[in-house]
């Protein structure tokens, strides 16, 4: 039996980190015939958090993967989504979901991230690929053929290929980059609830609704195929402008929402309080890529969350690395990871930062005060429910190379909107 220096069973890819974004890309090079092991630092693979919205340019890998139909399963496929003032509660946009999926070909589905991250997990088992939990990676050394993770036991582990998909506090990111995560100073809260009784029965679970407000906003949507209601509300910390540690309280999660809707203040009683999420990304970088280390997920592009991309990259990620292996395999079945890389490197840095820059512009619009809130939603009421030109860039397809990215979509500028309307 071969063995690597640490004296475990040699294996092709070394993944760090059984998230979302490792155990799909796992199962995405498990498929292709690789020998994968994925290195998880907790004592058993799990994920927290509550719902993740999976769009067209998702559920079309999913398909791909034949994972779809469990997915829909698990989840719930809305009609609608809706975008409505937080303040007066008025209707500005929607997109016709159910239209857009035949516009795409893939649905929009919403589900719980514990559920999709378990099913990446099944899938990873039934394809072969190893997973170890209580494995802490410290270090790395990226050589030209071969990169090593070095462990917190002191143990070492050598791969032809070793991908990083830790998350926003990689260790990797801050080997090969050295930068830090960015404060967005906004913190969300979550919270479900069964659907059966109460304010759970009151909600169209046929619709994903966002309501945009001054400095906050707030979505609800179904989970588990309408048994729950999930509830997000996201706020601008005062305490966190003005420096202090202790920041994003539940008393700021009430003074951020006073002025809404009743709809939503009778809402935030069902968040959980006793735990909430700072927002931080990073800034954009080009190089993703180092010797045969190969940075992945949030380790790579960690976005804010407003157009519900985050945990999308990182499953396009690992699907572009697998057709790129699918396609550079030799006659005898070796990858040529020179060109797999390569070709991985030149396609998802750039779109990924277009997705991370827009990301952070659409949190400043949903957020507006004043007359460019008056504005804007001025502008989203003008616009008509098949109009895609905001999205085209986004759900119609998953780039394998530089010149299969879709045209990006210009932004219309707020002062355009009608005075009429305004």
């Amino acid at each position: 039996m071969a063995v690597t220096r640490s004296g475990v069973e040699a294996t092709d890819v070394i993944i760090v980190g059984g998230g979302i974004g490792g155990l799909s890309a796992a199962y995405a090079l498990a498929r292709q015939g690789l020998r994968v092991r994925v290195l998880e630092q907790a004592s058993a693979f799990g994920e927290v958090g509550a719902g993740i919205q999976l769009a067209p340019n998702c559920t079309r890998i999913l398909e791909d993967y034949g994972l779809l139909e469990e997915a829909r399963s698990l989840g719930v496929v809305p009609d609608a989504m809706v975008m409505r003032d937080a303040v007066s509660g008025e209707e500005l946009t929607r997109l016709d979901l159910r239209d857009m999926e035949r516009r795409y070909g893939y649905p929009y589905l919403v589900i719980h991230r514990s559920d999709l991250h378990a099913m990446f997990l099944r899938s990873a088992e039934r394809s072969g690929v190893e997973l170890v939990t209580d494995a802490k990676v410290v270090d790395y050394t990226a050589g030209s053929d071969e990169a090593t993770v070095h462990l917190a036991d002191g143990s070492t582990q050598t791969a032809p290929l070793v991908i990083a998909a830790e998350g926003l506090h990689s260790p990797a990111r801050r080997k090969f980059v050295g930068d830090q995560p960015v404060s967005s100073a906004y913190v969300a809260y979550r919270g479900t609830m069964p659907t059966g009784s109460g304010r759970g029965a009151e909600v169209d679970l046929s619709e994903v609704v966002v309501h945009v407000g001054p400095d906050c906003h707030f979505v609800h949507y179904g989970l588990r195929g309408g048994e729950l209601l999930n509830q997000v509300a996201v706020f601008e910390s005062p305490k966190a402008l003005a420096g202090e540690e202790d920041w994003g309280t539940p008393d700021e999660l009430d003074a951020a929402f006073a002025e809404t809707t009743p709809f939503i203040r009778d809402g935030l009683a069902h968040m959980w309080r006793d735990k909430w999420w700072r927002m931080y990304d990073r800034d954009p970088i080009d190089q993703w890529v180092h010797g045969r280390v190969a940075l992945l997920g949030d380790s790579a592009h960690p976005p804010l969350q407003y157009i519900a991309q985050g945990a999308i990259m990182a499953i396009e990620d690992g699907w572009v690395l697998g057709e790129h292996v699918r396609r550079l395999r030799t006659d005898d079945g070796s990858v040529d990871w020179g060109r797999a890389l390569a070709a991985y490197q030149a396609v998802r840095p750039e779109h990924c930062r277009r997705v991370v820059e827009t990301s952070r512009r659409w949190g400043v619009l949903w957020h507006l005060h004043g007359r460019a809130r008056e504005q804007r939603n001025a502008l989203l009421l003008a616009r008509g429910t098949g109009d895609y030109a905001m999205i085209d860039w986004l759900y119609s397809t998953t780039a394998l190379t530089p010149g299969e990215e879709p045209e990006m979509f210009r932004p219309i500028p707020l002062e355009t909107a009608e005075t009429s309307l305004v």
